[in-house]
């Protein structure tokens, strides 16, 4: 991952099928991108952090990988600025 001064970084919540929280976690943990990923009570059900380079990487991250996970409903990306 790059330095944060030239990275995107984002909090990625995602809502999930009922009993999918913790594996999804664990799937979002080991991709490239993902800092870190937390299955949590309440709306959203996991909480992800990114940081990748660009924001083209941070597009294909969400949704050609994160949203065709399995369980995975919806997702609402939040940039930091």
């Amino acid at each position: 991952m790059g330095s944060r001064n030239h990275s995107v970084r984002a909090y990625i919540l995602i809502h999930a099928r009922t009993g999918r929280s913790k594996a999804i976690a664990q799937e979002l943990n080991n991709l490239p991108g993902i800092g870190t990923a937390h299955p949590c009570w309440g709306v959203p059900d996991v909480i992800a952090f990114a940081e990748v380079a660009t924001q083209a990487e941070l597009d294909d991250l969400v949704m050609e990988k994160i949203q065709r996970i399995d369980g995975v409903e919806r997702t609402d990306t939040h940039i930091v600025v």
